[in-house]
C-alpha cells in the first residue's frame, strides 16, 4: 500500500492466483448453504443465530507510516491493483438475539504485499520499497431492538472494536527499514435497521462510529445490503460498505478510508 510515481504491469499468474484466493472464501459458504437448503425453518422462541461470511471488494486510500524516520506514504489504489498483490482475506459478521436483546459481531483479515518506487524528499530519484501491512479488525456490541416489527426492526448498539495492525517497510538502497505492530481497542457506538418490503427482499443499514481518542482518534463505518430469501435459513446479500479509520499512537500513523462492493450468504441457525 505504498505510493508510487511509476507503476509496475500485473502478470496474469498474480492476477489469476489472487482471483483464486478471493472466489476461495466463498466456497465453504456454498457448501454449508447446499447441505442447509433441504432443513426445516427453525422456531422463532428462544436464541436465535446468524452468520454471514462475505467477499469485499474494497478500493483503499489514504496513507501509512510506521516509523517516525520514515517518510510518510500515501496511496490510492483500486480493488484490481489490491488483488494483485493479495496475500489473503477473510471475513464474516454475525448476530445472536433473544427476545429484543442483540449481540452483534463482525471480523476482518486481510494481508497485502507491495512492491513500488517511491520518490524521498532528499532524493531527486526514486527508491524500490518493499512493504506488507496485516490488518485485522474485531467488532463486538450488543444493544437492543427499540422497534421490533415482523417487516422493520431498529437495533441500537454499544461495544469495541479491536484493531491489529502489522506494517513493514524496507527502502531498498538507504539503509532505511522498520516493521512496527500496533493493538488497540475502540469504543464503538452503532445502529443497525432491517426493512422487510416484500416477501422474499429486504434492506439493512449499519452503521457505527468510535475511537474517540481512546485508541484511534475515529473509525466508522456505513454499510448497506439487498437480501434475498431463498428459504428461512439461507439469504443472499449484495451491498456497498465504506469504512475508516485515522490513528496516529506510539509512533505509528494511519490515515485510511476503504469503500467497496461487497456479497455474502446468511445462514439462519
Amino acid at each position: 500500500m505504498m505510493a508510487r510515481s511509476e507503476s509496475y504491469p500485473p502478470t496474469l499468474s498474480r492476477r489469476i492466483a489472487g482471483w483464486a484466493r478471493f472466489l476461495a472464501a466463498l466456497v465453504p459458504a456454498l457448501l454449508l448453504s447446499a447441505q442447509l437448503l433441504a432443513r426445516p425453518a427453525h422456531a422463532e422462541d428462544g436464541w436465535r443465530f446468524q452468520v454471514t461470511p462475505y467477499a469485499w471488494a474494497p478500493s483503499l486510500s489514504g496513507s501509512i507510516r510506521p516509523r517516525p524516520f520514515l517518510p510518510t506514504a500515501s496511496f490510492d489504489r483500486r480493488f484490481s491493483d489490491i488483488l494483485e498483490n493479495l496475500d489473503g482475506a477473510f471475513f464474516v459478521n454475525g448476530t445472536a438475539r433473544y427476545d429484543r436483546f442483540v449481540i452483534f459481531g463482525d471480523f476482518t483479515w486481510s494481508a497485502v504485499t507491495e512492491q513500488d518506487r517511491i520518490a524521498l524528499p532528499f532524493a531527486p530519484f526514486g527508491f524500490d520499497v518493499h512493504g506488507q501491512v496485516r490488518q485485522l479488525s474485531a467488532t463486538l456490541a450488543g444493544g437492543y431492538s427499540v422497534v421490533d416489527r415482523p417487516e422493520f426492526t431498529l437495533d441500537l448498539l454499544a461495544g469495541a472494536r479491536l484493531w491489529h495492525i502489522d506494517a513493514n517497510v524496507n527502502i531498498r538502497g538507504t539503509g532505511l527499514a522498520a516493521s512496527k505492530s500496533d493493538t488497540w481497542a475502540d469504543p464503538v457506538l452503532a445502529a443497525r435497521a432491517r426493512w422487510q418490503f416484500a416477501p422474499d427482499w429486504s434492506v439493512i443499514a449499519l452503521a457505527d462510529v468510535g475511537g474517540f481518542g481512546v485508541g484511534s482518534e475515529v473509525t466508522w463505518q456505513a454499510v448497506g445490503t439487498l437480501n434475498y430469501r431463498i428459504n428461512d435459513r439461507v439469504f443472499l446479500s449484495a451491498g456497498y460498505r465504506h469504512m475508516a479509520l485515522d490513528y496516529d499512537r506510539g509512533g505509528m500513523k494511519l490515515d485510511v478510508d476503504m469503500s467497496g462492493p461487497l456479497a455474502g450468504v446468511t445462514f439462519r441457525f
